[in-house]
C-alpha cells in the first residue's frame, strides 16, 4: 500500500494495493498489522456506514474528550471529497484544512486521529461511505463546525448543498473552544 503524508501532521492517504482480474478487483481495505506499521497503531471499535445523495454535506464533525475519535475513511460506491480540519490549539496548521477525492474506483482511504474535524461532500449520483472510528459514538462528547465557515474557507466542490438543520446550526470556527491542544 502506498501511504502519502499530508500537510496536517498524522493525516494520512493510503492507497491500497488492489488486485485486479477478469472478474473485478480485490483489495485489503484493513489489515492491522500493515496499518499500524504505517503509523495507525490505534484500535478501531466502530464501523459506519452512510448513503448520500449529490451535493449532501456532512459535517464538519467531531468528538471531545474520553470519546475522540480518529476515523479511518473510504467510499464504497460513488465519489466524495473527504475533508479534515486541524482543531489542535497550537499545531501550525491549525485552522488549515487537507481534502481528498475518495472513489469506489480509486479505492483511496484518509486517517485522521483525534484532533481533527471531519466532513464530506457527495460528488456522485449516489455515495455509500465508510469510516472506521477509534471511539464509539457519544451524542453529548459530539460537537460541528459549521460547514461554509468563512475562516475555513472550503471548497466542497458542490453547487446546491443539502445539509442538516443540526449541521447548519453547527459553531463558527472562531468561536471554536480548545478541545485539542498540539
Amino acid at each position: 500500500m502506498k501511504i502519502e503524508k499530508t500537510k496536517l501532521d498524522g493525516v494520512l492517504i493510503i492507497t491500497p494495493d488492489v488486485f485486479p482480474d477478469d472478474r473485478g478487483f480485490f483489495f485489503e481495505s484493513y489489515n492491522k498489522k500493515r496499518y499500524d506499521d504505517a503509523g495507525v497503531a490505534y484500535t478501531f471499535v466502530q464501523d459506519n456506514f452512510s448513503r448520500s445523495t449529490l451535493g449532501t454535506i456532512r459535517g464538519l464533525h467531531f468528538q471531545i474528550g474520553e470519546a475522540a475519535q480518529g476515523k479511518l475513511c473510504q467510499a464504497i460506491v460513488g465519489r466524495v471529497l473527504d475533508v479534515a480540519v486541524d482543531i489542535r490549539r497550537g499545531s501550525p496548521t491549525y485552522g488549515h484544512y487537507v481534502s481528498v477525492e475518495l472513489t469506489d474506483e480509486n479505492h483511496k482511504q484518509i486517517w485522521m486521529p483525534p484532533g481533527f474535524a471531519h466532513g464530506f461532500s457527495v460528488l456522485s449520483d449516489v455515495a455509500i461511505f465508510s469510516y472506521k472510528c477509534t471511539a464509539l459514538y457519544s451524542k453529548s462528547d459530539e460537537r460541528t463546525i459549521l460547514y461554509n465557515d468563512t475562516d475555513l474557507n472550503i471548497d466542497w466542490k458542490v453547487k446546491s448543498p443539502i445539509v442538516s438543520k443540526k449541521d447548519l446550526k453547527a459553531t463558527e470556527f472562531k468561536n471554536l473552544e480548545n478541545y485539542f491542544n498540539y
